[in-house]
Protein backbone atom coordinates (compact mmCIF):
# COMPACT_ATOMS: atom_id res chain seq x y z
CA UNK A 1 0.00 0.00 0.00
CA UNK A 2 1.29 3.71 -0.72
CA UNK A 3 1.09 6.31 1.67
CA UNK A 4 -0.35 9.32 0.20
CA UNK A 5 1.76 11.54 1.85
CA UNK A 6 4.88 9.73 -0.04
CA UNK A 7 3.42 9.39 -3.29
CA UNK A 8 2.56 13.20 -3.03
CA UNK A 9 6.07 14.40 -2.04
CA UNK A 10 7.59 12.83 -5.47
CA UNK A 11 4.84 13.69 -7.69
CA UNK A 12 6.35 15.61 -10.65
CA UNK A 13 4.65 18.36 -9.74
CA UNK A 14 6.11 18.31 -5.95
CA UNK A 15 8.93 18.09 -7.43
CA UNK A 16 9.17 20.49 -9.76
CA UNK A 17 8.27 22.92 -7.43
CA UNK A 18 10.47 22.02 -4.52
CA UNK A 19 13.41 22.26 -7.20
CA UNK A 20 15.61 25.13 -6.60
CA UNK A 21 16.26 26.68 -10.24
CA UNK A 22 19.29 29.00 -10.68
CA UNK A 23 18.89 33.10 -11.84
CA UNK A 24 18.62 31.22 -15.37
CA UNK A 25 16.12 29.02 -14.50
CA UNK A 26 18.29 26.13 -14.44
CA UNK A 27 19.01 23.31 -12.53
CA UNK A 28 22.72 21.36 -12.81
CA UNK A 29 21.99 17.77 -13.17
CA UNK A 30 24.73 15.01 -12.54
CA UNK A 31 24.60 11.99 -14.51
CA UNK A 32 25.79 9.10 -13.05
CA UNK A 33 25.55 5.49 -14.03
CA UNK A 34 23.33 3.18 -11.99
CA UNK A 35 25.04 0.00 -10.97
CA UNK A 36 28.53 1.60 -11.36
CA UNK A 37 28.10 4.66 -9.69
CA UNK A 38 30.32 6.46 -11.81
CA UNK A 39 30.05 10.22 -12.86
CA UNK A 40 29.21 10.30 -16.57
CA UNK A 41 28.47 14.24 -17.08
CA UNK A 42 26.95 17.75 -15.85
CA UNK A 43 24.08 19.23 -17.88
CA UNK A 44 21.51 21.61 -16.99
CA UNK A 45 17.81 21.68 -16.91
CA UNK A 46 15.25 24.01 -17.08
CA UNK A 47 11.35 23.37 -15.32
CA UNK A 48 10.25 21.66 -18.69
CA UNK A 49 13.32 19.90 -19.24
CA UNK A 50 13.05 18.04 -15.56
CA UNK A 51 9.50 17.56 -16.61
CA UNK A 52 10.18 15.81 -19.08
CA UNK A 53 13.13 13.58 -17.89
CA UNK A 54 10.81 12.29 -15.16
CA UNK A 55 7.89 11.88 -17.03
CA UNK A 56 9.73 10.12 -20.48
CA UNK A 57 12.54 7.76 -19.06
CA UNK A 58 15.39 9.76 -21.23
CA UNK A 59 17.28 12.31 -20.11
CA UNK A 60 16.36 15.89 -21.26
CA UNK A 61 19.08 18.84 -21.01
CA UNK A 62 18.31 22.07 -21.65
CA UNK A 63 21.26 23.63 -23.93
CA UNK A 64 22.70 26.74 -22.87
CA UNK A 65 24.72 27.91 -26.21
CA UNK A 66 22.33 26.64 -28.40
CA UNK A 67 18.70 27.59 -26.75
CA UNK A 68 16.82 24.50 -27.03
CA UNK A 69 15.90 20.87 -25.50
CA UNK A 70 18.35 18.10 -26.18
CA UNK A 71 18.40 14.43 -25.46
CA UNK A 72 21.47 12.71 -25.18
CA UNK A 73 21.57 10.20 -28.18
CA UNK A 74 19.10 11.56 -30.90
CA UNK A 75 21.74 12.49 -32.93
CA UNK A 76 24.56 10.00 -31.69
CA UNK A 77 22.46 6.79 -30.82
CA UNK A 78 24.25 7.20 -27.15
CA UNK A 79 20.98 7.01 -24.96
CA UNK A 80 20.35 7.47 -21.16
CA UNK A 81 17.97 6.12 -19.66
CA UNK A 82 16.56 7.14 -16.34
CA UNK A 83 16.92 4.68 -13.66
CA UNK A 84 16.35 7.32 -10.80
CA UNK A 85 16.43 10.70 -9.83
CA UNK A 86 17.19 12.21 -6.17
CA UNK A 87 17.36 16.50 -5.66
CA UNK A 88 20.09 17.37 -2.82
CA UNK A 89 20.02 18.49 0.23
CA UNK A 90 19.26 22.08 -0.69
CA UNK A 91 16.90 20.98 -3.54
CA UNK A 92 19.44 23.08 -6.32
CA UNK A 93 21.00 20.03 -7.89
CA UNK A 94 19.71 16.93 -9.22
CA UNK A 95 21.25 13.62 -9.76
CA UNK A 96 20.42 11.71 -12.46
CA UNK A 97 21.17 7.69 -12.21
CA UNK A 98 21.00 5.93 -15.67
CA UNK A 99 21.40 3.41 -18.24
CA UNK A 100 24.31 4.66 -20.31
CA UNK A 101 24.43 3.22 -23.69
CA UNK A 102 27.52 4.36 -25.62
CA UNK A 103 29.58 7.13 -24.64
CA UNK A 104 28.01 9.62 -22.19
CA UNK A 105 30.48 12.59 -23.61
CA UNK A 106 30.32 14.38 -27.25
CA UNK A 107 33.96 13.71 -27.64
CA UNK A 108 33.17 10.08 -27.93
CA UNK A 109 34.50 9.52 -24.43
CA UNK A 110 32.86 7.11 -22.10
CA UNK A 111 32.34 9.82 -19.44
CA UNK A 112 33.08 13.91 -19.71
CA UNK A 113 35.44 13.40 -16.96
CA UNK A 114 37.23 10.77 -18.54
CA UNK A 115 39.50 13.79 -20.61
CA UNK A 116 41.26 15.91 -18.40
CA UNK A 117 41.88 14.07 -14.70
CA UNK A 118 43.26 16.52 -12.32
CA UNK A 119 45.34 15.83 -9.54
CA UNK A 120 44.67 16.98 -6.31
CA UNK A 121 47.03 17.77 -3.82
CA UNK A 122 45.69 16.44 -0.33
CA UNK A 123 46.66 17.68 2.84
CA UNK A 124 48.52 20.78 0.61
CA UNK A 125 47.56 24.92 2.23
CA UNK A 126 48.18 27.73 0.71
CA UNK A 127 48.87 28.96 4.31
CA UNK A 128 51.46 26.52 5.30
CA UNK A 129 53.19 26.89 1.09
CA UNK A 130 53.68 22.94 1.94
CA UNK A 131 52.53 19.62 1.03
CA UNK A 132 51.43 16.95 4.01
CA UNK A 133 51.78 13.52 2.52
Amino acid sequence: MTNETDSADTSVDAVLARARFNGDGLLPAIIQQWDTREVLMLGYMDVEALRRTLTEGRVTFWSRSRQEYWRKGDTSGHRQYVRGAALDCDSDTLLVTVEQIGAACHTGAHACFDVDPLRPVVGSSSSDGGSHE
